[in-house]
């Protein structure tokens, strides 16, 4: 491992494929989960299609037992496993500690739907003539059982999920998407208190009755902030450049991001941040907010058709082809590093399409790491305590003055390279 130089132009590129597990946490049964979970597993088990040549060169292998994927090559760069520390298994959870802050208060979940309170409230306050559902949902088959109805009446649909989620579905036809996201900001304000969800969530949809679908793009989470500064604030506030992509900004309520792009599908998110890496910035044809600069220093991508449309879905076949679809476009982006880059592989949780129901999986999620500077052969970092290990590496990767919880896997490793050095 090459020493760390604490030089301007380097640069971290985290990928978080949204909802990827490799095997159930220690505490997974006090989240309702089986102790066999484990999405990368049971995925490459039970489709008997995962092909990832590129993340198997980076240790995917030795995580876990996953059929399929080689454990015995030899790998570049460093690879393990990080436990959450944090009391959730849901998206803004996971991003959060993986940005350096640990939540240990758990968002409000609605297993029978939210209380004639807060249901009575958005009507009045939105000035709907009713909703549909409150219950929860899978957002494809919500729409096929209540779509036609919703056209008719004008009444939104709304439901929520194994997460702590408010969401509202509405044909663009019949309230336009406009007035969509003012209705969801709404919601958001009421949302409060007792009853804060993590996310309000505008899932707006378009086409006939019979061929309903959901428009991935125009997507927005509303969320409730972090509740302490993240890293991404340290790196704004020090005037370096973070880049989101995705739903990363919706994430952190555009807290710590200077510029971002929303998008429709994981290609588009492969797409973006390959084109970032090469210093490339999407100006036209996407929504993007912020004055994009010549280069960030941080550009942070969250994949999340893994999650959205396979594994609350149960579709394992499908997300097995999402996982060989990125790793195609992972090739691409390793060859097209910069020497002082370096490149992060990860997740927020798990989602193993092979459990029972359709909520998320308490898992250990994979940590995968590699620079063009590294000179080791691959290197096992083990299982870390906590996702924050990922925010105080990149801290040390880029000289940022973080002082927030984790290690760095980058200094230890480094320390012990010149220790085997020097003796």
């Amino acid at each position: 491992m090459s020493e760390t130089k604490k030089d301007s132009k380097r640069r971290a590129i985290v990928i978080v494929i949204d909802g990827c597990g490799v095997g159930a946490s220690p505490d997974a049964h006090e989240f309702g989960d089986s102790n066999t979970c484990n999405t990368l597993g049971n995925v490459a088990r039970e489709s008997g299609k995962l092909i990832v040549p590129t993340m198997a060169a980076m240790g995917l292998g030795h995580l876990s037992p996953i059929p399929g994927v080689d454990s015995h090559l030899r790998t570049r760069g460093l690879y393990g496993k990080l436990e959450e520390a944090s009391c959730g298994k849901d998206t803004q959870t996971g991003h959060w500690e993986m940005m350096g802050v640990i939540n240990n208060q758990p968002f409000p979940m609605y297993p029978n739907g939210f209380p004639d309170e807060i249901i009575n409230e958005f009507i009045k306050q939105t000035g709907v003539p009713g909703i549909l559902c409150n219950k929860p949902a899978s957002g494809t088959q919500i729409l096929e059982e209540l779509g036609e109805e919703h056209q008719k009446t004008g009444k939104p649909i709304v439901y929520t999920s194994g997460d702590s989620v408010f969401q509202i579905a509405c044909h663009v036809d019949t309230i336009d998407l406009k007035r969509q996201y003012e209705i969801c900001e709404i919601a958001r304000k009421i949302l409060d208190g007792p009853h804060r969800v993590g996310r309000v969530i505008a899932r707006p949809f378009n086409g006939p009755p019979g061929n309903y679908q959901r428009l991935s793009g125009d997507r927005r989470d509303y969320a409730v902030p972090p509740p302490e500064k993240t890293l991404l604030d340290r790196m704004t506030e020090s005037q370096q450049a973070v880049f989101g992509v995705g739903k990363i900004e919706d994430i952190f309520v555009g807290h710590g991001i200077s510029h971002a792009v929303h998008t429709g599908s994981n290609k588009q998110g492969l797409e973006i941040t390959l084109s970032a890496v090469n210093g490339d910035y999407p100006l036209k044809d996407h929504r993007i907010s912020g004055e994009a600069p010549d280069d960030a220093r941080l550009i942070f991508t969250n994949l999340v058709d893994t999650d959205s449309l396979y594994g609350h879905r149960r579709n394992v076949d499908g997300y097995a082809g999402a996982l060989n679809e990125i790793d195609l476009w992972l090739k691409k982006i390793v060859d097209s590093l910069h020497q002082d880059d370096l490149l992060l592989i990860t997740s927020d949780h798990g989602n193993d399409p092979t459990a029972p129901g359709t909520d998320h999986t308490r898992e250990y999620v994979p940590l995968l790491a590699y620079s063009p500077s590294m000179k080791d052969n691959g290197k096992d970092i083990g299982v870390r305590k906590g996702f924050c290990d990922v925010a105080a590496s990149i801290a040390d990767w880029l000289a940022v003055d973080y002082r927030g919880p984790g290690s760095s896997f980058i200094k230890e490793t480094e320390s012990e390279s010149r220790a085997t050095a020097s003796i």
